[in-house]
Parts: structure tokens; sequence; C-alpha cells
């Protein structure tokens, strides 16, 4: 597959990061396999998530294939680097074919990017995890790797405005031990294990970020660690009172 766009958007995204002091930490890059495919899964708290859960893969040499919502794709900025980076159109109404291209990547050997709560959670809590990605895992015969993301949600999240020039950001990205699901195994216990896995990365990410909100900025940290953040249940109101809208 050639890849002319996808290498320079990187070192595009590497300057502005470097000139912003973007503080990205990397832990568990080992995980991501060197060759071969592989499902990344990551919890999602940000609209910039494709890109940071892309960077945990650069320490092993590895372009994500990430799967995105048909609308981004139709994009007059976005689209043509989307399409230019493989990566992979989801229309909802017709999910099967986004799956089939999925699988035959993963089949090729590639690594393919997935946010299985499908939206930003605002809890910034894992939320309910749909089952494609241990689908595609199982069906492929690739490992199943979760990786958290926090601090993400300070430059770009659902509800707040952008602050894409905000300087000396620590973002936290953690990758975990991966799961190898089989074709025979229920998806709803893959399901739960890899949610479970998910939450205790967050949750080491937010104990170990080396920042706390001040005052006026306690909207970006999680209520059970004191935030004003939507609960879990104040978030799920949210979600479905958009759905409404």
């Amino acid at each position: 597959m050639s890849d002319r766009v996808y290498p320079p958007v990187i070192a595009a995204a590497k300057l502005l990061f470097r000139a912003l002091d973007v503080r990205i930490t990397v832990d568990g890059a080992h995980h991501i396999p060197r060759e071969g495919g592989a499902v990344l899964a990551s919890n999602h708290v940000s609209y910039l998530d494709f890109i940071f859960a892309g960077f945990g893969a650069v320490p092993s040499k590895r372009l994500v294939r990430f799967m995105a919502k048909q609308e981004v794709f139709a994009n007059r900025y976005a689209g043509p680097l989307m399409r230019g980076m493989h990566h992979i159109p989801v229309d909802r109404s017709a999910g099967l074919a986004s799956y089939r291209e999925a699988l035959a990547a993963l089949r090729s050997g590639e690594v393919v990017g997935i946010f299985p709560e499908a939206t930003i959670s605002r809890s910034f809590t894992v939320k309910e995890l749909k089952s494609g990605a241990n689908r595609l895992a199982a069906s492929a015969g690739v490992p199943l790797i979760p990786v958290a993301l926090w601090g993400t949600q300070r430059l770009w999240t659902k509800g707040r405005p952008r602050t894409l020039t905000k300087r000396h950001v620590p973002v936290r990205i953690l990758i975990g031990e991966p799961l190898h699901p089989q074709p025979r195994d229920k998806h709803d216990a893959v399901n739960a294990e890899l949610h479970k896995r998910l939450q205790e990365l967050l949750d080491r990410a937010q104990q170990e970020y080396p920042e706390k909100p001040a005052d006026d900025e306690l909207w970006w940290q999680p209520a059970h660690l004191g935030g004003s953040a939507p609960t879990p249940e104040e978030a799920a109101a949210l979600d479905a009172q958009g759905r409404e809208d």
C-alpha cells in the first residue's frame, strides 16, 4: 500500500507538538507488533484522539488505519487527508462494507484503529463498548490491543471550545497487553474484559497525570476524582438528548 501522505502528516504533527510543547508520554509501545495485523482499541475523550492513538504506534514503525465516520471523509479539508492515509470510512447505515474493508486490511497485515465507545465520553470514563473491535480481531486472528489516552480532552472535546494552540499540555498514551479473542469466544465476555482493561489503563493515566486542574478548569477532570465533568449517568442523558435533537 502506497503511503505518500501519512509520513508527512506524522512529521507535521510532530513539529506542531514540539512547537506547542505538548508533553507526550508513551508507555507500553512494545505491545504493538512490528509486523502483522492488529486492532488498536482506544478510549475516546477528544476529537484529536486518532492522532494520539496513532502516535502510540510510531515507536513500532506502524501506520494505523482508523475507522472513522463517513462525515469526516466528506469534509473538503479532512477528506483528502483521510483517504490519502487509507483510513476506513464508516457509513452507519451500511456498516458491513466498512467491516469487510477493515477485515481485509487486518488480513493483509495492517494495524486498524477503532474507538469502541463509538462517541466521545463526556464523563471521561469508559462507556459501554460496541463489539466491532473484538469481532474483527477474532475473525482476522490478530491481537486486540487496549489503548488509553488522557490529556487530549484539554485540547478539544465535546461541549468545549477548541484550544488547539494551548501550550505545555501533558498527554499520556498507555498501551496495554494484547487480548487474543478467538472466533468461538463469547463477544460479551471479550467486551467485558476489554472494558475492564481500558478502564484500568485510564485510571492509571489519570492517577499518574502530572497536573491537577485549577479551580476554573475542573471540567477536564472526571467527577469521581473531584472534577466537574458529568457523571456517567449524566453523560448518558446528555448523549440521549443529543440524539433526540
